[in-house]
């Protein structure tokens, strides 16, 4: 699908990371994203660590001409990032700027099928589905709303068929990476225990993640979500449905003053 001119550019905002292949799969997968929309403005920017800051594109933007931007957090969950980090960053935007900021990514089937994608690509199969259980190892977080969906989201995985399905965490919360693939352990019926990074690009969170996968014994590790078709079609979705109501509020204001005119 084609995109108009006047279309709101795409501002993908990531975390950031000292480990250089966080951002460059960030851009991997912002590129990608792009692809599925021929001529969308896709930008990237960075909370810490990477360049281009947020402040930096924002002001770069403003100075373009470009008026309105969708702000997607490239976040799983709505947690401190999403409710305070960014919110804040963009309230400091320049004043010419109309700023929506889009949904988070999780939940979704999409992420559900990238989970999968990611363990078939770690060679299991879905035959192996029902003597394998799995540890979807997230970054964590201190934010009870951002568990719960991590748990809620260890549920759905399992729904697809999966022995068991255990939910883990790099930092902030327990169990722990290695916790979990122990209990997997021991539960019935359980043949293997595969370790799916429930994160999307590298880095320290990661590295611990597989760390743990490694010392509790884990007989597979997936690799992180990283710039799968999955992740860069609901990078779309996302900005999709915030720039959907952006219009329908545009043309509900148009509508308004038509009235307004007509009555006078």
């Amino acid at each position: 699908m084609n995109t108009p001119a006047s279309a709101p550019v795409l501002l993908v905002l990531a975390h950031g990371s000292r480990d250089p292949r966080h951002a460059a799969t960030v851009r991997s997968l912002v590129d990608r994203a792009g692809l599925l929309r021929p001529g969308l403005r896709v930008e990237t920017a960075f909370l810490d660590f990477n360049l281009p800051s947020v402040p930096g594109v924002l002001d770069r933007l403003a100075a373009e001409g470009v008026r309105e931007v969708v702000a997607l957090p490239l976040l799983l969950t709505r947690a401190f990032h999403a409710k305070a980090d960014i919110p804040a960053v963009l309230s400091a935007a320049p004043p010419a700027l109309r700023i929506r900021q889009a949904a988070v990514l999780g939940p979704s089937p999409l992420l559900l099928a990238a989970v999968e994608r990611q363990l078939y690509e770690a060679g299991l199969t879905p035959a192996d589905k029902s003597t394998t259980g799995v540890v979807l190892a997230s970054a964590g977080s201190s934010d009870p709303e951002a568990i719960a969906v991590i748990a809620e989201t260890a549920r759905e995985l399992r729904r697809t068929g999966w022995c068991s399905v255990r939910p883990a965490f790099a930092s902030a919360s327990l169990p722990r990476t290695e916790d979990a693939v122990r209990a997997l352990r021991s539960e019935p019926g359980v043949r293997r225990v595969a370790v799916s990074p429930y994160v999307i690009a590298p880095g320290r969170l990661p590295d611990r993640i597989a760390a743990g996968a490694a010392i509790s014994g884990a007989d597979v590790l997936a690799d992180v979500l990283g710039p799968c078709p999955e992740l860069a079609r609901l990078l779309i979705e996302r900005y999709e449905a915030a720039a959907g109501v952006w219009q329908g509020e545009q043309e509900q204001e148009r509508a308004g003053l038509a009235l307004v005119a007509a009555a006078g």
